[in-house]
């Protein structure tokens, strides 16, 4: 019976807002948008909070969320870690290890509406911000991001270039917000009179349209030594995303493996980061 449920709320939800958008588009454009951000999964577990509690830092206000950050102190340059959709900042406890290993300062925090942070939705734009908020409070040198969080920071350095960051990691990361928006698309089965109205909703709220938004082509400002992984075979994100950032961004290496997934929490990527942060 859920199994079932979970095929059918989808189509009824797309349904919904093909009708919807005749009577009332902007409406059910902003309903839309905020079905795509809503975060269900990625609060603290009670087998995470142990490891997590004993590394709160401060509670910090970001636009009008609170935002749980964590410090495991080093004696070495300050990293930044930023986690992906419906996760929190455990998803990072084996990179955190080495890098504790290798005496690096380390800031991390979750995301609006996950982990310890409040909230209900979560969007690029407003990941960015608290990335913004996290990068000029703490004055990292290297920031490392997860799938989501990649994007994050390659359109945080974008949109607010930081000339005290020097090196950036993404894993698993998407690019372009049009696959992305597609994939939400055909999911639900709406119309395309639907994501027209969700695209100028899009412009008119942020600035930009849908097409626009593209890691891709925001690392072609990006100066910064960088490293990327992408496994060939992510069923998350698409590989091609990784490569095309890797051709546009001067200065950055893509390591590609086969079948590590889309968390990539094994030694040899976290020994790989470390050697680069460290080289």
């Amino acid at each position: 019976m859920k199994k079932l449920l979970n095929k059918i709320m989808p189509l009824a939800y797309g349904q919904y807002y093909n009708f919807y958008t005749l009577i009332a588009p902007k409406k059910a454009a902003d309903s839309a948008f905020h079905l795509f951000c809503t975060v269900r999964k990625g609060r603290v577990l009670p087998q995470q909070a142990d490891y997590l509690d004993g590394a709160k830092l401060e509670v910090e206000e970001v636009a009008e969320h609170k935002i749980q950050s964590y410090h495991w102190p080093g004696n070495k340059e300050t990293v930044l870690l930023v986690h992906g959709w419906e996760s929190n900042t455990f998803r990072w406890r084996n990179l955190i290890k080495k890098l504790r290993e290798a005496d690096f300062n380390i800031i991390a925090f979750d995301a609006p509406s996950h982990g310890y942070s409040t909230g209900k939705h979560l969007y690029v734009p407003l990941y960015e911000i608290a990335v913004n908020h996290m990068v000029k409070k703490y004055n990292p040198k290297h920031l490392i991001g997860h799938s989501v969080g990649g994007m994050t920071i390659l359109y945080n350095q974008y949109k607010n270039p930081s000339p005290e960051v020097e090196k950036m990691v993404t894993i698993g990361s998407p690019s372009e917000f049009h696959e992305i928006m597609q994939h939400f698309q055909n999911i639900l089965k709406f119309n395309n009179r639907v994501m027209k109205e969700l695209d100028d909703y899009i412009l008119n709220r942020f600035g930009f349209r849908i097409n626009e938004f593209s890691t891709s082509k925001f690392a072609q400002s990006i100066s910064k030594k960088g490293l990327l992984f992408h496994d060939k075979f992510d069923q998350i994100t698409p590989y091609h995303a990784s490569v095309a950032v890797n051709k546009n961004w001067e200065g950055s290496t893509l390591i590609s493996t086969e079948g590590l997934g889309h968390s990539m929490h094994q030694d040899d990527v976290n020994d790989q980061i470390i050697s680069f942060l460290e080289a």
